[in-house]
C-alpha cells in the first residue's frame, strides 16, 4: 500500500503538473502527482508535441511539391495518413514514458486515478468509479488543465465536427474543411491540412486571423496564407451548420451578407475552459471566474493550503507558462529565497504554422496605448543571405522600442524558424536590455538571426542591408 501522507499532492501531471512535483522533489518535499489519463497531459498527449510532428510531415510534404527549385528532379511523393498519424503518437508516447520515468527518478509517488478535494488538507483519490486512496498534504497544487469550448450547435460529434483531438487523428484525409476560430490552434491546423493537400477555409469573428499578434504580422500572414491557397473569412460568425451524411453545410455571416459553405470536416478551436468540475471546489475558498481558477502572484487561491497553475487558471495559456508557473509555486512553498513572481510581457507566445509567428512582449499598438513614445525597427526576410538560401524569404522581423528609455517593449516575428528565435528577444526582455545592448552583439553570419538585429538597428536608422 503507497504512503498517503505527503508534503505536497500535484493534481494533473500535465506540463506545469509533472514540473511543479519535479522541482518540489529537488527541495526536499515528498511529493505526489495524481494523474488521471497520461503523463505529460494534453500538451504533450493532444497538444503542443503531437501537433508540431503533424506539421513537421507537412512541412515535408510542402518540400516534395518544391523540389525541382533545389534543383532535383521529382517523382510523385505520397503520403500515408495512417503512418503520419501513427508517427504522431509514437513521439507523444515516447515522451510520456520519459516523464513517468523522471518522476520515478525523483522518487515522486504517482497515483493512477481521478483526484478530488476532500476536506482540509485531504484529496480523495478514485479509479473507475472506487475509492483507491485518500492523501494528505498540507499543500495541494490543481493544475487540471483545460479543455476545448464548445459552441452551442456546433458540439464536436468527432465524426463530422472535430476539436483538436479529432483534428489530430483523422482516419482519413480530407479534400476540404472549415476551421472556426484563427488562434495558434486553429491556424496551426488550417496550415497543417492546407499543407496536406485540403482546401481550407477559416472563419474568425474578430477583424483579422491572429488577434493577439501585432497588426502588421497578423496582416503579412493573412496575405501569405491567402497566396498559399487559403480562404480567410474574418468579421466573420457561423450562424448554423447542417450535417450531411459525410460532409457539413456552414452558414456564415459576414458584413451583413450570408454565405453557405459545404466542406466534408469542420474544426472547432474557439478557445479552452479550464477542468474545474469534479475536483471539490465547492464549499471552499477557491474562486472561479469564467470558467478559470483566481490566483495571486504565487499561484495561491483563496483557499489556505490549495494552489492553481496553468491553464486552469488565466492566460496566456501555454505550456511553458504553467511549467513555470509550478516552479514559482513551489519554490514560495519551500521558502526559496528571492522567488520572483511571474511577468505575463515576458512569456513568449509561438505558432507553428507556415510561415511560423512568434512574439513577446507589447505590439505597436498596445505600447502607443499605454503611453509609451515609440521607434519600431522592422527587417524582412528577402534581405537576408541564408533565408535566400534555404528558399525561405519570405518573412519578417519587428522590434518595438521605448523612445526615452531604449527598453525593448516588444518584439514580432513570422518567417522560417523564428519560433526557435524568439527566444533571442525573450531573453534581452529578462535581463532588462536596452536598444544599445542589442545594437553591439554580434550575430552570426550568415543565418536567419541577422534579421533581429537588423530590425533593432533600423529601429535607429541604421539598418545595413535594407
Amino acid at each position: 500500500m503507497a504512503d498517503t501522507d505527503f508534503d505536497l499532492i500535484v493534481l494533473g501531471g500535465g506540463p506545469g503538473g509533472y514540473v511543479a512535483a519535479i522541482r518540489a522533489a529537488q527541495l526536499g518535499l515528498k511529493t505526489a502527482v495524481v494523474e488521471r489519463e497520461h503523463l505529460g497531459g494534453i500538451c504533450l498527449n493532444w497538444g503542443c508535441i503531437p501537433t508540431k510532428a503533424l506539421l513537421r510531415t507537412s512541412e515535408i510534404n510542402h518540400l516534395l511539391h518544391h523540389l525541382p527549385e533545389f534543383g532535383f528532379d521529382a517523382v510523385q511523393s505520397r503520403f500515408d495518413i495512417d503512418k503520419v498519424v501513427k508517427r504522431s503518437r509514437a513521439v507523444a508516447k515516447q515522451l510520456s514514458s520519459g516523464v513517468a520515468h523522471l518522476l520515478r527518478k525523483n522518487k515522486i509517488t504517482v497515483f493512477d486515478g481521478e483526484g478530488k478535494l476532500a476536506g482540509k488538507q485531504t484529496l480523495a483519490v478514485t479509479k473507475d468509479g472506487k475509492p483507491l486512496a485518500t492523501l494528505k498534504a498540507p499543500h495541494i497544487i490543481l493544475a487540471t488543465g483545460a479543455r476545448a469550448r464548445q459552441l452551442p450547435g456546433i458540439e464536436a460529434d468527432g465524426k463530422l465536427i472535430w476539436t483538436y483531438k479529432h483534428a489530430m487523428v483523422p482516419t482519413s484525409m480530407p479534400k476540404s474543411l472549415l476551421v472556426i476560430g484563427s488562434g495558434a490552434i486553429g491556424i496551426e491546423f488550417a496550415s497543417f491540412y492546407l499543407n496536406m493537400g485540403a482546401q481550407v477555409t477559416v472563419v474568425e469573428v474578430l477583424p483579422r486571423i491572429l488577434p493577439v499578434e501585432d497588426e502588421e504580422i497578423s496582416a503579412f500572414a493573412h496575405k501569405a496564407f491567402e497566396k498559399q491557397g487559403m480562404k480567410l473569412i474574418t468579421g466573420a460568425s457561423v450562424k448554423s451548420v447542417q450535417k450531411g451524411a459525410d460532409n457539413v453545410t456552414v452558414t456564415v455571416e459576414s458584413g451583413g451578407k450570408s454565405q453557405t459553405i459545404t466542406v466534408d470536416r469542420v474544426i472547432s478551436a474557439v478557445g479552452i475552459v479550464g477542468n474545474v468540475e469534479n475536483i471539490g471546489l465547492e464549499g471552499t475558498g477557491v474562486k472561479v471566474e469564467r470558467a478559470h481558477v483566481v490566483i495571486d502572484e504565487w499561484c495561491r487561491t483563496g483557499e489556505p493550503g490549495i494552489y492553481a497553475i496553468g491553464d486552469l487558471t488565466g492566460p496566456p495559456w501555454l505550456a511553458h507558462k504553467a511549467s513555470h508557473e509550478g516552479v514559482i509555486c513551489v519554490e514560495k512553498i519551500a521558502g526559496v529565497n528571492h522567488v520572483l513572481p511571474l511577468d505575463i510581457g515576458n512569456i513568449p507566445g509561438c505558432t507553428y504554422c507556415r510561415p511560423q509567428v512568434a512574439s513577446v512582449g507589447l505590439t505597436e499598438a498596445k505600447a502607443r496605448e499605454q503611453g509609451h513614445e515609440v521607434k519600431v525597427g522592422r527587417f524582412p526576410f528577402i534581405g537576408n543571405g541564408k533565408a535566400i538560401a534555404m528558399g525561405e524569404p519570405e518573412g519578417m522581423v519587428k522590434t518595438v522600442f521605448d523612445a526615452r528609455t531604449g527598453e525593448l517593449l516588444g518584439a514580432h516575428m513570422i518567417g522560417a524558424e523564428v519560433t526557435e528565435m524568439i527566444q533571442g528577444y525573450t531573453i534581452a526582455r529578462t535581463l532588462e536590455t536596452t536598444e544599445t545592448d542589442l545594437m553591439h552583439t554580434v550575430f552570426p553570419h550568415p543565418t536567419v538571426s541577422e534579421t533581429m538585429h537588423e530590425s533593432v538597428l533600423d529601429a535607429y536608422k541604421q539598418a545595413i542591408h535594407f
